[in-house]
Parts: structure tokens; C-alpha cells; sequence
């Protein structure tokens, strides 16, 4: 199965020439290229868009705050591939079942949105986790990465789980050690390598991006954990006429379930 994570940028009037409208169909295009099975989105203002854009897929969406008006975080998987066993989500503060509820230095509402789904070809299942961590708060990005080590241990260790979102810090920072020191398997270093990370925050500027000092780089990322074998990964650098879909580029897996 091929796997997408994709920080799609919300809706910004100060985005300009950026702005969702210009890009749009760009974006449509970019994803639809790459035929996935799963896509998994953060900053999803634009759910009808995609949604209707991607009728063959079923979805998953969690509102941040109990009255809100936006799924931020979707999990969107093919409907005649996959069938939907259970699914959930819970906030990254220290009251994980209180919509809109954040805690520590988080700057923003942060979640997970998680979806069970049953491979129908192989008659397997596994889990599939989506979550954006905070982009300012360094205490709340370990906290928020400890709650989610927390809820996967609840599964076990052989299940397959595929983990993927805008973790907001790179190689080597403490949250993505948690991970890796929890058993999760970065997909992309399993093909590349651990020094070939390729930067995935760009602004809007592609490869003329030049980051201020202490900016992470690689920051969207596609973990899987059990019996799940990794068979290709991709950051996908696309423009058009100097249009990019996002202000992050997306990155792909492919992987295949060990039944």
C-alpha cells in the first residue's frame, strides 16, 4: 500500500499568491499523481475540497475544538480496499478527552485522529495514526510524542501500525528519539539512510528556501511499527510554474503488511 503525509497549509489570506484558491488544483493533482492508498492530512481546512476531490476514499476527521468548524487532522483510505473496524481520537494535553484542551507550552490545540481498518485482499488489520505536534512548544512536542507512545503500547508490539504527521522537529531531537527508541521505524531513512533526510519545510520557495539558523529541517515523517514491511519512500519535491501545493512537501511510503 502507498502511503501519504501531507501538511496541505490551511486556508490564509496572507498566503497571496499562495493562497488555497491558486494552488488548489495543483494540490488535487499532485496527490491524484501519486495514486495513494492512504493519505493523511493536517491542516485540513479544506476537508469539502478534498473530500470531493477524492470520492473514491473513505474519511476520518477530527474537529480541534468541540465546536469548530475544521477536521485538521483526516485519515483518508480507498473504500474498496480498506473497511473501517473502529476509530478515535484524543487531544495532546494532560486532559486527552476534553475537546480543544492543550496543555504545557503548546502554542495550539493539538491531536491524534486514529482509524483500525481491515486490509480486505489479505483479511488483515492494522493502525493508522495521524497527528501534528506543536510548532513552538519544545516541552509540549515530548509530552505530546510520550502520549502517543502511551497509546500505540496499548497494542501489540507484532500488530502493524503506520504512524505519520508534521512532527514539527527532526533527526535527532527528543520526540522523534522517543519514537525511535520505542521501536518505530522511520520509513524513509529504512530506504535513504539516516544522513539523506531531505528538507520538507520550504515555505512556499521549494529548494531557494534558505531557513534561519535553529530551524528544523525534515519534519514530516512516515513511522511504522510490527509486522510491516518498508518497501520505498519519497519526499515529493513537486512545482508547477513555480506553484507548490503546500508550504511542506509531501512525503510518501510504500509498504506491505505481514500477515
Amino acid at each position: 500500500m502507498k502511503i501519504l503525509t501531507c501538511n496541505v497549509r490551511g486556508i490564509s489570506l496572507q498566503d497571496g499568491q499562495n493562497a488555497w484558491p491558486f494552488r488548489k488544483e495543483f494540490c488535487f493533482k499532485v496527490i491524484q499523481e501519486e495514486n495513494p492508498d492512504i493519505i493523511c492530512f493536517q491542516e485540513l481546512q479544506q476537508y469539502d475540497d478534498m473530500a470531493e476531490a477524492f470520492p473514491d476514499f473513505a474519511t476520518f476527521g477530527t474537529m480541534d475544538k468541540a465546536m469548530d468548524g475544521f477536521p485538521m487532522n483526516s485519515i483518508f483510505y480507498r473504500k474498496e480496499r480498506y473497511s473501517r473496524i473502529s476509530a478515535g481520537a484524543f487531544w495532546l494535553s494532560e486532559q486527552p478527552h476534553i475537546p480543544g484542551s492543550k496543555s504545557w507550552d503548546s502554542n495550539c490545540i493539538r491531536l491524534v485522529n486514529w482509524v483500525r481498518l481491515r486490509e480486505e485482499l489479505i483479511n488483515t488489520d492494522f493502525l493508522v495514526v495521524n497527528t501534528h505536534l506543536d510548532h513552538l512548544g519544545a516541552t509540549a512536542r515530548i509530552k505530546q510524542a510520550e502520549l502517543i507512545v502511551e497509546f500505540c503500547a496499548a497494542y501489540p508490539e507484532t500488530y502493524p501500525k503506520i504512524l505519520t504527521g508534521d512532527m514539527n522537529c527532526a533527526l535527532g531531537s527528543e520526540p522523534i528519539t522517543l519514537f525511535l527508541q520505542d521501536g518505530w521505524n522511520d520509513t524513509y531513512s529504512a530506504i535513504h539512510g539516516e544522513k539523506n533526510r531531505v528538507r520538507t519545510f520550504h515555505r512556499f520557495q521549494g529548494e531557494s528556501y534558505i531557513p534561519p539558523s535553529g530551524e528544523e529541517d525534515s519534519i514530516d515523517w512516515i513511522f511504522t511499527q510490527g509486522e510491516v514491511s518498508v518497501k520505498d519512500a519519497e519526499v515529493i519535491a513537486r512545482s508547477e510554474e513555480g506553484r507548490f501545493p503546500s508550504d511542506h512537501y509531501f512525503v510518501s511510503a510504500k509498504v506491505s503488511l505481514n500477515p
